[in-house]
C-alpha cells in the first residue's frame, strides 16, 4: 500500500493511494496518525480497509505532510556509496558512520526548502528514507526486515559549511526546513527485498545530477537496521535515511550549490517523487 498524510485546513489526515487516486479520513476519526499504526501490523491492515472505502480526496485540496510527521528519531549514514566516500576522499567505511536530523528540518513533498540567511552554501542529497514499524533492540539481520514499515525518498538537504565547522555534521544537516521526505509511504510489499536495485536520482532544474543504484549501498537496509539496534531500541516511525551517491554539488566542477528559485526532485524508482521548490530565508 501507499499512504500519504495531509492536513486539511488545520485536520490532520490519513489517505491510501487507489489506482492514482487518493481516499482519506481525518486523524480524529481514525482514532490515531499514520505512524500510531505502524508497530500494530494487524491494525495497519484494518486502517487499509477503513480508508479503501473512504471518501476520495483532491490533492489540490489538502496539504501534504511528511509521511511520519513527528519521528522520535532520524538517523542518517553518510559515506554509504563507494563512489561519494571517493569523490569525499574518504576511505570505505567499514561501518556506518551515523548522525542525527530532526523533524524541524523536515518538509513535506511541495512545501519549500529554505536556503538558510547565513549560507549559500546549500546543497542536495538524494537518499532512500528506511520507516521502522516493529519496535527492536538487538534485531538479527535474518529478521530486520521484518521491523521496516516502508520507504519514502528523502532529500538530506545539507548546509556545508556549518557541516564542515566541526567533526561532527550535525549542525549542518539540522536547519529548519532544509530537508524534504515524502510523498508516500510505500509498503514492503511493492517493493523489492530491502528496496534494493532500484534507480535513484536527484534532478535540479530538469538536469540529473545525481544516478545510482540502490545496490549500490555498502550497507543494505538489513545491516543497518541490525547495527543500529545495538546500541538503541528502534521505535515503530523511526526514520532511517541510508545515504547519497555521488554527484553532489560541494564536489561537482563546478560547484552547484541550491539557490532561490530551484526546483530539486528526489526520484526512487517504484517509489516515489519527491520534489520541491528552493527559497530564501525571510522571502516566505
Amino acid at each position: 500500500m501507499r499512504f500519504i498524510s495531509y492536513s486539511a485546513g488545520t485536520v490532520p489526515g490519513v489517505a491510501i493511494s487507489q489506482d492514482g487516486r487518493y481516499r482519506g479520513l481525518p486523524v480524529p476519526s481514525l482514532g490515531g496518525d499514520l505512524q500510531s499504526f505502524l508497530g500494530r501490523p494487524g491494525e495497519l491492515a484494518g486502517l487499509t480497509d477503513r480508508l479503501s472505502t473512504a471518501p476520495e480526496i483532491s490533492l489540490d485540496a489538502v496539504t501534504l505532510l511528511p509521511p511520519v510527521t513527528r519521528p522520535g528519531k532520524i538517523l542518517c549514514i553518510g559515506l554509504n556509496y563507494r563512489a561519494h566516500s571517493a569523490e569525499s576522499g574518504f576511505e570505505v567505511p567499514t561501518y556506518p558512520t551515523v548522525f542525527a536530523r530532526f523533524a524541524n528540518g523536515t518538509v513535506a513533498h511541495g512545501a519549500p526548502l529554505v536556503r538558510p540567511k547565513v549560507s549559500d552554501l546549500f546543497d542536495y542529497e538524494c537518499e532512500l528514507a528506511v520507516v521502522i514499524g516493529a519496535r527492536g533492540r538487538h534485531i538479527d539481520i535474518d529478521r530486520a526486515l521484518d521491523h521496516v514499515a516502508g520507504y519514502a525518498a528523502f532529500n538530506d538537504g545539507s548546509v556545508r559549511d556549518f557541516q564542515m565547522k566541526s567533526p561532527q555534521w550535525t549542525m549542518g544537516k539540522a536547519f529548519d526546513d532544509t530537508g524534504a521526505f515524502g510523498p508516500e509511504l510505500v509498503t514492503p510489499e511493492e517493493l523489492p527485498p530491502g528496496c534494493r536495485g532500484l534507480r535513484i536520482r536527484t534532478i535540479l532544474n530538469g538536469e540529473v545530477l545525481q544516478e545510482a543504484d540502490t545496490a549500490d549501498m555498502i550497507f543494505d537496509v538489513a545491516t543497518l537496521v541490525s547495527t543500529l539496534s545495538e546500541a538503541m531500541t528502534l521505535e515503530p516511525g523511526d526514520v532511517i535515511v541510508t545515504g547519497t551517491p555521488d554527484g553532489v554539488g560541494a564536489l561537482r566542477d563546478p560547484q552547484v550549490w541550491l539557490k532561490p528559485g530551484d526546483e530539486v526532485t528526489i526520484d526512487i524508482e517504484q517509489v516515489g517523487t519527491l520534489t520541491n521548490p528552493v527559497v530564501q530565508e525571510g522571502d516566505r
